[in-house]
């Protein structure tokens, strides 16, 4: 491990987003001034599983390794990751399948789980399975089965077609006799509340959810003791607001009763919450920009994205350097669009600026240290002047 550990650490290690830490999250270079997030970056659970990723292909050298995905919602990682001859499986059609697999085939788990069909079908062709599952999803994993052998409905805060909340959805079937709910945002966590208050139609509402709910759910039946989980990257206040309005809901309909008919469980990814909590402090302080860093597919990233939107920061989320083409233009991710588009007159070249700096938990520090350079060299400034 110390020798994998060494390997990644070549690939993604920063020396000068060290030294930013160090000197307590500023860079100031000419008029230029970073402010870094307190918390950003890899957490413990990416970083355990691109260690494991790495480990595998070193302890495996001569056999075939199958990734069961993306290992994290890193275009970069998970290019480096192909780098090493480790192919996905299942995540697309052009992709290798679970019949082609063999004994002696190597299959690796991504960091946010995997459904359990999947996982069984994989054990059922006697493969080595590598898995890099994170523990705080496999705490939210405990609670939802939980909560399938005391006919508790698990209402899943989180995206339906999220690999997290599909693994966490298998997972709450439990034995076969579970069912869940997914509820994205506050819009439907309020459909479902309105149908537990009062009923409804059920087809409309099984229409409006369509995908997002077991095999057999019934929100006339089902909805009659409900647990409230979450996807772990989701946002904390979000949650918490899902939470409320949920048990507001079950209190109004069942009154004195409703004690055991409603359950709660703390279950957002820490480094998650540390990373929210980082970016809010940073926003109190002066910033002409918010620059966001990761994949566009990372859940937790765009929260933070969002975060600095709803703070009504000029925000910019972007997956590495590249997409800053020139002074004029930067390629960004439009979190309503749900597309890149591109901006213009982005970042003045002279005078001073003071640019925010933030990253998911599936973002390396190589690439932010790119970023950083890329807007000194569009603004003239040398790090050398450090």
């Amino acid at each position: 491990m110390e020798r994998v550990q060494s390997e990644v650490e070549g690939h993604y290690r920063s020396a000068l987003v060290e030294q930013i830490r160090a000197n307590g999250g500023a860079l100031v270079v000419g008029n230029t001034t970073f402010r870094l997030a307190k918390q950003f970056g890899f957490c413990y659970g990416v970083e355990r599983a691109i260690d494991l990723a790495y480990a595998a292909r070193k302890v495996f050298p001569e056999q075939r390794i199958f990734l069961l995905g993306e290992i994290i919602h890193n275009p970069d990682v998970n290019a480096q990751i192909a780098a090493m001859g480790i192919r996905h499986l299942a995540a697309h059609p052009s992709d290798a399948d679970i019949d082609e697999l063999h004994p002696d085939d190597v299959v690796i788990v991504p960091a946010f789980g995997a459904e359990m069909p999947i996982v069984e079908a994989v054990k059922a062709h006697g493969c080595q399975i590598v898995d890099t599952t994170c523990g705080d999803v496999m705490s939210v994993w405990k609670r939802v089965r939980q909560n399938a052998r005391e006919q508790v409905t698990s209402i899943i805060h989180g995206k339906s077609a999220h690999e997290e909340t599909r693994a966490t959805a298998s997972r709450a079937l439990g034995e076969g006799g579970g069912h869940y709910l997914v509820v994205l945002d506050l819009a439907e966590t309020d459909a479902v509340c309105d149908y537990i208050r009062r009923g409804g139609d059920k087809e409309a509402f099984l229409r409006r959810f369509d995908g997002a709910y077991s095999t057999g759910f019934d929100p006339d039946l089902h909805l009659g003791k409900v647990g409230v989980a979450n996807q772990t990257t989701m946002l904390r206040s979000e949650t918490e607001e899902v939470q409320r309005r949920v048990r507001a809901a079950i209190a109004e309909r069942d009154g004195s009763d409703a004690s055991g008919n409603f359950r709660f469980f703390d279950t957002i990814c820490g480094a998650t919450q540390e990373r929210q909590d980082a970016l809010f402090e940073l926003l109190r302080a002066p910033l002409d920009m918010l620059l966001v860093v990761g994949g566009y597919n990372s859940s937790n990233t765009t929260h933070l994205a969002e975060i600095g939107e709803r703070q009504n920061v000029k925000t910019f989320f972007v997956r590495n350097a590249e997409c800053l083409h020139s002074a004029n233009e930067i390629a960004h991710f439009d979190l309503h669009g749900k597309e890149e588009v591109l901006a213009t007159n982005w970042l003045k070249t002279d005078g001073p600026i003071y640019v925010g700096i933030t990253a998911g938990a599936s973002c390396p520090n190589n690439l932010i240290e790119d970023v950083i350079n890329r807007i000194l060299l569009f603004r003239g400034e040398l790090l050398e002047k450090v």
